[in-house]
């Protein structure tokens, strides 16, 4: 039993590990929040079970069987292989049955899967929900793929019942067959009464642990069922591992950042295109500002510097290094980014801000919200850096959120700094007193601004208007003539 929670706990470790370096992609297409939390939660449990005590059980049973037959063929052979015609049928019943019950539990697993996805999604948007009535909708969508799973448990628990019907009626119409054989090899005097009855019970208690071991096996199939997709996730190698220590790592960057002819389409939707032979050089210690209508591909120039995908053609250049070339984790510690959606962990606004370095210091913390526009906010809460921000940051405003966010890229002094409509959120005055603070962290540092409002770029030294995934023009704010 220990060895099972032992081995469940490392399975759990190993499996949250390895979704942790996955590529986006991952998440785009194949993973959701439910499902993951759905396999750490109930998979591990059956997995548990199916390594645990039932093993030990199964064992036992498989020992009874073997032994029992051995008895009987050694008090009487003839009897014993007479009755052993019954064993094929007995294996083929299991197998047949153990077939259907996989299927079953595996189908029941997914909807277990998707029904916590619906409740993770519910509670941690209640406000959306809430706001739209959307409480019945939800409830709906859960019962929805509980009657999957339920049906599928009804479909397990039938091919169980039938699994062991099957058993006990080859087994109880062997040991009519032993009876009958039995009195006939009485009457020839070829065994007597005793090793008749000898071989009967020996061959009862065999077939009757052969029938209990099937609930182990039922553990076994389920565990089966769970470890297959755990253990699929888990042989997946992602070509962007935040994990592989491989690739170069420099004494420090400049900060020069060059798209060479950049072909790129996301994953989940490889039949649109987003850029088609995007180019764009940005020398280090300036600021590009990019414009352009929504889906034009603004962001997706924020997620391949910080390579959260490689393009599909071409090359994303740091230094004039590939970005492919350079180890992750390391060429990550030196961008920093605020999102356009700030996202907080439901812990206190310093954890979250201190989030952005390793061993931050209080003072450090206090003076990057400080240089956010934050610290006079969070100095008028009643525990001040130490208040929960609760859900998704849900006790927070909006700007107070996106203040906590840019604290966080600031603390972690980077040296390319992306701002995808860092400043959206906030009202007028917030928006000049943290655009001031984001112009002096700026300074000596390579950023890009993704934004839609004038005074939001203006400070740029650059501005590259994208539309339909190409650069239509580029403006140099200092002076320089337009460039297309």
């Amino acid at each position: 039993m220990v060895t099972g929670e032992r081995q469940a706990a490392r399975i759990r470790g190993f499996y949250l590990k390895t979704i942790l370096r996955q590529d986006i992609a991952f998440f785009d297409m194949e993973a959701n929040t439910g499902e993951v939390v759905g396999r750490m939660s109930g998979d591990t449990v059956l997995i548990q079970d199916a390594m645990g005590e039932k093993v030990g059980k199964f064992l036992q049973l498989v020992s009874t069987f073997i032994g029992g037959f051995l008895v009987a063929f050694f008090k009487g052979w003839l009897l014993a292989l007479v009755l052993l015609s019954s064993i094929p049928l007995l294996v083929a019943s299991g197998c047949l049955m153990s077939i259907i019950r996989s299927k079953t539990a595996s189908r029941g697993q997914s909807a277990y899967a998707n029904a916590a996805n619906v409740v993770e999604q519910t509670i941690g948007s209640i406000r959306t929900v809430a706001s739209f009535t959307g409480e019945k909708q939800a409830i709906n969508n859960y019962k929805k793929y509980l009657i999957t799973a339920y049906k599928s448990c009804v479909y397990e628990g039938l091919a169980s019942g039938l699994s062991l019907a099957t058993v006990l009626l080859v087994m109880f119409t062997s040991y009519g067959l032993a009876i009958l054989y039995g009195s006939k090899l009485i009457l020839r005097k070829v065994y007597n009464g005793g090793d008749v009855l000898s071989v009967i019970m020996a061959i009862m208690t065999g077939s009757m642990s052969l029938g209990e071991a099937s609930p182990c096996m039922s553990a076994f199939v389920a565990g089966k069922a769970a470890a297959y997709k755990m253990f699929e996730t888990i042989k997946r190698r992602s070509e962007i591992d935040a994990y592989d220590s491989k690739g170069k790592i420099l004494d420090d960057i400049h900060g020069d950042i060059e798209f060479r002819d950049v072909y790129f389409s996301y994953p989940a939707r490889s039949d649109e295109p987003i850029f088609s032979g995007f180019s764009l050089y940005i020398p280090s210690g300036t600021t590009t500002a990019l414009v352009g209508q929504s889906g034009s591909g603004k962001s997706t120039v924020i997620s391949l510097i910080e390579r959260f995908y490689d393009p599909l053609a071409g090359e994303v250049l740091i230094d004039g290094i590939n970005l492919k070339d350079l180890q992750l984790k390391w060429i990550r510690e030196k961008i920093g980014l605020v999102s356009q959606e700030p996202v907080l962990f439901s812990s206190s606004i310093k954890d979250n801000i201190a989030y952005g370095k390793d061993g931050a210091t209080y003072e450090e913390i206090k003076t990057a919200s400080e240089l956010a526009n934050a610290f006079k906010f969070i100095d008028k809460l009643p525990q001040g850096l130490d208040t929960l921000v609760g859900e998704h940051g849900t006790q927070l405003s909006g700007g107070q959120k996106q203040r906590v966010a840019i604290a966080r890229a600031i603390l972690k002094d980077p040296r390319i700094l992306l701002l995808d409509e860092a400043t959206s959120a906030l009202d007028a005055e917030s928006e000049g007193v943290v655009q001031e603070a984001l112009d002096r962290i700026m300074l000596n540092r390579t950023t890009f601004i993704v934004a839609h409002r004038l005074s939001t770029v203006k400070n740029a030294d650059t501005i590259a208007v994208i539309h339909r995934g190409k650069m239509v023009e580029k403006v140099d704010v200092r002076g320089s003539k337009p460039s297309c």
